[in-house]
């Protein structure tokens, strides 16, 4: 007898026959079954077949259980997934109740509202979005610039399609982008910062890992698997997402080799359908395909591409170039000029690319090409405090916490910066420097409560000194 029935026993009052029932059935309509095997809701999978104890199959999980059996017999060693295989012997007596109460993890609650439809008024305009790049993002005008007009662009272009309206005669290409720039430079974090501007779905893959299709590795289509976890399996939301394809150098067409190349060339040339626009069925919750993982069909005709790598040896390629233009006269260019500019990369062009190993075809899909500078000591400086992630920022407010001022003088700013520069790992150098010589603060400040601010000196930094500490009061 459960509480209702009680209840209504106590205070006399009867209870209807089915009332029980009525109650429940009221209180499913708030929840929608889910598969078992796939955990997929109702609300994708489509109708559940109904199962002994409360279970529920998808249509499409069934249909694979069955055909697993048909091919190994009638042994259910050979469907690890299938379900009861995970019970324990004593949860067998309660299939034979069909009354049983089904489990709340069988169950989830069905959303309610409807899903907000984006238009071209929800996208922000190009000097908007380098504004908020720049709240995040120091340097790099030209880079911020030309990804905010193709970033704009692209989703203008994707809205335009999804409303019907390109159906004249003026078709607007798709604009994915290449990103050019040394190490830490900050091509990952521009695209992370972009993503989060826009609040769209981010998936960034290594190029290092992919290889052709029945070699160990990645295949192409597991950078789509990626976006589609990052928007918790909506193709609707992962549809118009981005995805960043690191290291895009290493997959260059390998010289002087006369073995396969599964890595390199035939890389590039099973992304040019991913790059263009198709249509591919991924796994869902799985980088395997199998009978057993369900299939979604994602479109990448919305999704932006944005590619980037460091190239190293691209800029003597540059180099080269520049130098066999230089001619004779008055007015001509002098071939030295070239040595010592800091800025080749803004010179690059596809045919320097295509001597660094990118096929042609690859580089026809990415027709926006940004470059970005090498970080010199100015703009490390302002790394360090300009942006609002800034790394000063964060530790300042960590010994705020503990009611302590931390400040760092002009001298110490200017030996955090040379030091950074000398790794020749841009700004992921300033992270380990603040790292290395914090440690100590952060380990002795909490030690005494009178300490009421620390203010980090070039002394201290090179070790001849140390911080000057003052008591509160």
């Amino acid at each position: 007898m459960d509480d209702r029935e009680k209840n209504a026993e106590n205070k006399g009052t009867p209870v209807l026959e089915g009332q029980t029932e009525a109650a429940g059935r009221d209180e499913d309509k708030d929840y929608e079954k889910v598969c078992y095997i796939c955990r997929r809701p109702e609300s994708k999978a489509g109708s559940m077949v109904s199962m002994p104890g409360g279970i529920y199959l998808c249509h499409d999980c069934m249909q694979r259980a069955f055909d697993s059996l048909n091919q190994n017999g009638m042994d259910l060693n050979q469907i690890p997934n299938m379900p009861f295989m995970n019970m324990n012997i004593g949860d067998f007596s309660n299939f034979m109740n069909p009354d049983m109460a089904i489990p709340k993890k069988q169950k989830i609650k069905k959303k309610t509202g409807e899903k907000k439809q984006y238009t071209i008024r929800d996208i922000p305009a190009p000097h908007i979005i380098k504004h908020r790049l720049d709240e995040y993002v120091v340097g790099q005008e030209q880079a911020k610039k030309v990804m905010a007009v193709a970033v704009y662009n692209h989703y203008k272009r994707a809205l335009l399609s999804r409303d019907g309206e390109a159906q004249d005669e003026i078709t607007i290409e798709k604009s994915n982008i290449l990103m050019i720039g040394p190490t830490g430079s900050g091509k990952t974090y521009l695209v992370k910062t972009l993503a989060k501007l826009l609040d769209v779905p981010l998936a960034i893959a290594d190029a290092t890992s992919l290889t052709e299709a029945g070699y160990i590795g990645d295949d192409i289509e597991s950078v789509v698997t990626k976006l589609l976890a990052a928007a918790d399996n909506d193709v609707e939301k992962a549809e118009r997402g981005i995805i960043f394809i690191d290291e895009i150098d290493k997959i260059a067409k390998k010289q002087n080799t006369n073995t396969r190349d599964v890595s390199g060339e035939s890389v590039q040339q099973e992304l040019l359908k991913l790059l263009e626009g198709s249509t591919v069925e991924v796994p869902v919750g799985s980088n395997q395909k199998n009978a057993m993982t369900p299939m979604a069909t994602v479109n990448t005709d919305n999704i932006l591409f944005i590619c980037g790598g460091a190239f190293p040896d691209l800029e003597e390629i540059i180099r080269e170039r520049l130098k066999g233009t230089s001619s004779l006269g008055f007015e001509a260019a002098l071939k030295d000029q070239f040595e010592e500019e800091k800025n080749l990369l803004s010179h690059v062009t596809n045919e320097d690319l295509r001597k660094f190993g990118m096929i042609p075809e690859f580089l026809g899909r990415l027709p926006v090409t940004v470059a970005l500078k090498r970080l010199d000591k100015e703009l490390m400086k302002q790394i360090l405090t300009e942006p609002k992630n800034a790394i000063l920022k964060q530790y300042e407010k960590l010994l705020a916490y503990d009611e302590v001022k931390l400040v760092f003088d002009e001298q110490a700013l200017d030996w955090i910066a040379e030091e950074a520069l000398k790794k020749d790992t841009g700004a992921r150098a300033l992270r380990a420097i603040m790292e290395d010589f914090m440690l100590d603060i952060m380990y002795e400040i909490p030690k005494d409560p009178n300490i009421g601010s620390v203010i980090i000196t070039r002394p201290y930094l090179e070790k001849s000194g140390g911080p000057r500490i003052e008591m509160r009061g």
